[in-house]
């Protein structure tokens, strides 16, 4: 039961110190509001994997006092693990409509939409969840019906969550920030803000989206007779309407490629989102009965996905649409930290096929949807909160914006960068550091979820480095003797026709392993010779070749 008396106690299970599966926890007395629960991409080393996200166990354990989940926005890092999440929990999802429309495009793949509870909202509203007052406030960002939130406890604590934003003053749909709501909200006071933290490097302002509409009506004008292509994120709207807004002044149909692409434009479209005149969209099929000049293409792959449309177009592996001399590409995206390579590589073979590529740093393709140094010194000056926490950022980011929130008045004492799982407790005389909860990340793989740690990641990554070598050992049940002389097989770890000598050393050394340990066991416990033959095979390989493959024992009783 809540009281005046109860402390509010905030954490994040993902997000701080990474990009990506972002996930903050308030804890209310017995009450636990969630906001937003999305998914990371998998790192290089990460071999195999398909996608990070957040270990849940705290909320598992204590899934009774859910209350509610809030999320701020569409985007796959604050929405892409919520399924896994509904898997193991249940409770009422709070969201935009087009958020909404995002998600449920996830339940139906997952199969939860009968099982989930949701609650459209909208910016200016304020719902009661448990314990908890959330109100929505209006900001703008690289997706539509974006908000921030104030959240209210009964004791009379007040924090305002910025969610990803930035202040763009001429934003596509017409929806601004409401800076006023911001304002009222620290005039009234404000106990803790956590704030988006990603650009807090960057100096200055970030320009509007229409600033790349205005890019994009000049690449139209500059290649009236080529065929003109556009990789972006699947959420990005704005940047979609901006695309199709230049292809109906040109007289160009469009054509929507990639699942995910696909998907959100329905969505979008149904919901008022994206304004396509009729008769523009066409499907990817009938590409090839138009001029090239009559063609734009709006295509999933910017961050370089193996599997994504572009990737497959740029290695002439989609079914319906191959690039050829001549088509203009635009890479309308930045990199996600961790995807340089893949982008680089997609681009590469972009101009292999000599496509024209146009992409961020080498063009303006691209404007950020996050508040720079700038905006976020307003946003800090408006709220003036009595604490800060930064968000959404790596372990620089965060430290740089406790830095600027200490520019801007804040003591040091007052401004906290946490760790995942540490505890932020706030109360009517203060704040401090309490404790901590379970947090981590839970590799997804295929179908599978938490079933690969780092031991199989360490296997993965012996196997792509050094490969895999076997060891059968076949002996007879009755006389314990070698039936037949030890086989060594070999994978990813040297060719055997060419390496004979080192095969005839290895199965020398199996024999030899396999006679000592016959010697020496007197209680007939053979677990043991497997650690013998893989020590001493081991040992053989470092000397003659410095690699350590795997090595796996195989003993068989005949």
């Amino acid at each position: 039961m809540a009281t005046k008396k109860n402390k509010l106690k905030v954490f994040a299970l993902g997000g701080l110190q990474e990009i990506g599966k972002n996930i903050t926890v308030f804890e209310y007395g017995q009450d636990i509001l969630v906001v937003d629960a999305g998914i990371a991409f998998p790192e290089d080393d990460m071999l195999g994997i398909d996608l990070v996200i957040p270990d849940f166990t705290y909320l598992v354990q204590n899934k009774h006092r859910i209350k509610g989940i809030v999320i701020t926005h569409g985007h796959e890092d604050h929405i892409g693990s919520l399924p896994y999440l509904l898997r193991e929990v249940e409770a009422t999802i709070y969201a935009t409509r087009l958020t909404l429309g995002l998600l449920d495009i996830k339940f139906k793949e997952h199969k939860l939409m009968d099982k989930v509870k949701r609650q459209c909202v909208a910016a200016g509203e304020t719902v009661k969840v448990g314990n908890f007052k959330v109100e929505f406030i209006a900001v703008t960002h690289s997706i539509a019906d974006s908000v921030g939130l104030c959240i209210k406890t009964p004791n009379g604590t007040t924090v305002v969550h910025t969610g990803d934003f930035k202040i763009d003053h001429t934003p596509v749909d017409g929806g601004h920030i409401d800076l006023q709501r911001f304002a009222e909200l620290g005039k009234a006071g404000v106990d803790l803000l956590l704030c988006d933290s990603t650009n807090v490097e960057v100096e200055g302002f970030t320009m509007s989206e229409k600033h790349v509409g205005v890019l994009f009506e000049r690449i139209f004008d500059q290649n009236p007779d080529n065929r003109i292509m556009v990789a972006t994120f699947s959420s990005n709207i704005h940047r979609i309407q901006q695309v199709i807004d230049s292809a109906v002044k040109n007289y160009r149909k469009v054509a929507v490629v990639g699942r995910s692409m696909s998907n959100t434009v329905k969505v979008a479209q149904e919901l008022g989102y994206l304004n396509i005149p009729n008769r523009v969209l066409i499907d990817a099929s009938q590409i090839n009965n138009y001029e090239d000049k009559q063609i734009t293409i709006v295509t999933t792959g910017s961050q370089g996905e193996p599997m994504s449309a572009l990737s497959r177009m740029a290695m002439s592996e989609h079914k319906q649409v191959s690039i050829k001399p001549g088509d203009v590409v635009v890479i309308s995206a930045s990199s996600i930290p961790g995807n340089e390579k893949a982008v680089s590589k997609v681009v590469d073979m972009l101009f292999k096929k000599d496509a024209k590529v146009l992409y961020d740093g080498l063009a303006d393709v691209h404007v950020s949807g996050h508040a720079k140094r700038e905006e976020l010194k307003i946003m800090h000056a408006l709220v003036k909160p009595r604490f800060f926490m930064p968000v959404h950022g790596e372990y620089r980011h965060l430290k740089m914006h406790k830095r600027l929130a200490m520019e801007m008045g804040m003591a040091k004492e007052d401004c906290f960068c946490l760790e995942l799982g540490e505890v932020l407790e706030i109360s009517p005389t203060g704040a401090k550091l309490n404790g901590s909860v379970q947090a981590g990340a839970i590799f997804v793989d295929g179908s599978g979820v938490g079933d690969v740690g780092n031991v199989v990641l360490r296997d993965r990554r012996i196997l792509s480095q050094d490969g895999l070598i076997i060891a059968v050992v076949t002996f007879n049940g009755k006389t314990k003797k070698l039936a037949t002389k030890p086989d060594i097989i070999s994978r990813g770890f040297v060719y055997v026709k060419e390496s004979e000598q080192l095969m005839a050393d290895a199965r020398k050394v199996v024999e030899k392993a396999y006679a000592d340990w016959e010697n020496a066991q007197k209680d007939g416990d053979w677990g043991n010779i497997k650690n013998n033959i893989k020590e001493e095979l081991r040992k053989l390989m470092w000397s003659k070749t410095k690699r350590n493959p795997m090595i796996l024992p195989v003993v068989i009783e005949v």
